[in-house]
């Protein structure tokens, strides 16, 4: 059964104005944190759980997560592994050519 190409949803259109860079960095940022999140995430699986960081137990396991986004967040302010430079490079291009 084929579906007809008239009848596939429809994507909204992107906003004729283009994104000021100071917003297209905070999103490269965000972007960076996220990802450097997900590489942290790994090591701290790793660590003991009866003592732990933070003391162990269920609240710890609780509050892990928003350490390892907090962590991520604060290396990709300081810059982190350059990604974000580039994430926003590409975005700033990317937004250029749809206009």
């Amino acid at each position: 059964m084929t579906i007809p190409a008239d009848s596939a949803p429809k994507l909204p259109a992107l906003p004729a104005a283009s994104a000021p860079p100071q917003r297209i960095r905070k999103a490269a940022e965000e972007f960076t944190a996220v990802a450097l999140g997900e590489m942290l995430s790994p090591m701290f699986a790793t660590l003991d759980d009866t003592g732990g960081l933070l003391g162990g137990g269920p609240g710890e396991a609780a509050f892990r997560p928003m350490l390892i986004q907090q962590m991520a967040a604060g290396i990709a302010r300081q810059g982190g592994l350059g990604l974000t430079d580039q994430v926003a490079q590409a975005m700033l291009r990317l937004q250029e050519s749809k206009a």
